[in-house]
């Protein structure tokens, strides 16, 4: 059997990487534990990422990629841009192993843990983090241009909006008894309704039960 090509031997290091790190946290993570996963040698794990760091951001780069690309699917499959928003809150809002990426969290906050003092991975870190806000910012924009939502700030409201689901998102993945998923929801929609001046009410746990099943 050929050896795999470059590209396929990257992605199969990032993909062992991810799961390493969501299983054992970043600090008990070892180049030599994705190294054994992949079946390559620590050499070559360094030879494509260079250092611990490198392999931290491009494995959250790898698996950033990969929830943007299934969101971007499921955006484009909704007729507004309310359920358009709520989607992203509902994405955001889960708990551990409730997404198609089990272990996501953990990755999450490992990389903001590392880069309180690492600079490679701080800069990773407002790039993502910016990458998020464009998105908010691409679906106000678009309710705006539709109609759906009011005149405010775009630029204000995606950074309001991002803080209070990042925090919301935290206090789900830890299981705080007082914020479960469907609070979090819609705490976050309420806010975002009443600042976008557009009606938003709970589904019932009927409807929940079938967004559940078709995601």
């Amino acid at each position: 059997m050929a050896n795999p090509v470059p590209d396929q031997r990257r992605e199969q290091m990032l993909r062992a990487a991810v799961e390493v790190i969501c299983e054992r946290g970043f600090s008990d993570t070892r180049i030599a534990d994705v190294a054994k996963r992949t079946g390559a040698s620590p050499a070559l794990v360094i030879y494509y990422f260079g250092t611990k760091d490198g392999l931290l951001t491009a494995a959250f780069r790898f698996s950033e990629e990969q929830f943007s690309g299934r969101t971007a699917e499921i955006l484009e499959g909704l007729d507004t841009a309310a359920a358009r928003l709520e989607t992203l809150v509902r994405l955001t809002c889960v708990r551990e192993g409730a997404g198609e990426d089990p272990g996501a969290w953990g990755l999450w906050f490992d990389l903001r843990a590392q880069a309180f003092r690492h600079p490679e991975v701080a800069r990773d870190r407002v790039e993502s983090d910016q990458r998020w806000r464009d998105t908010i910012a691409r679906v106000v924009r678009e309710g705006q241009r539709t109609g759906e939502f009011a005149e405010v700030d775009v630029l204000d409201f995606a950074i309001t909006f991002s803080a209070l689901l990042d925090g919301l998102s935290i206090q789900v993945a830890l299981s705080d008894p007082e914020v479960d998923s469907d609070r979090a929801i819609a705490i976050g929609m309420r806010f975002a309704a009443d600042r976008l001046a557009f009606d938003w009410s709970p589904p019932t746990k009927r409807a929940r039960r079938r967004a559940t099943t078709r995601h």
